[in-house]
């Protein structure tokens, strides 16, 4: 295994919660800050503080709107954050790959 493969894994993906919730949005269009507080148990404070990294590395794009009069605040990821998830997967499948024994 080639240990630069370990040290260009990004790190604003990889932290686990970062890592978790670009996993639940792959796999969705978006998903609401409460599905993905619920899902993940988190609080809303630790929640918005991943999603704010997530959003500065331009990975994540929040639209907030209503719903029957109630405010909704949707998380997406970008094509950069799919990119970058894709990428992150890719080598973490590679690393794993070379640490197999023969």
């Amino acid at each position: 295994m080639n240990p630069s493969d370990i040290l260009q894994l990004d790190r604003v993906v990889h932290e686990r919660v970062r890592l978790a919730i670009m996993s639940m949005l792959a796999a969705s269009p978006d998903l609401s800050f409460t599905e993905v507080r619920d899902a993940l148990d988190l609080t809303d404070g630790n929640l918005m503080s991943h999603v704010r990294t997530l959003q500065e590395a331009g990975y994540l794009a929040v639209t907030k709107a209503y719903q029957e009069a109630r405010p909704l605040t949707t998380l997406a990821l970008t094509k950069a954050g799919r990119e970058a998830f894709a990428a992150h997967i890719a080598r973490l499948a590679a690393i794993v790959q070379h640490a197999r024994p023969a």
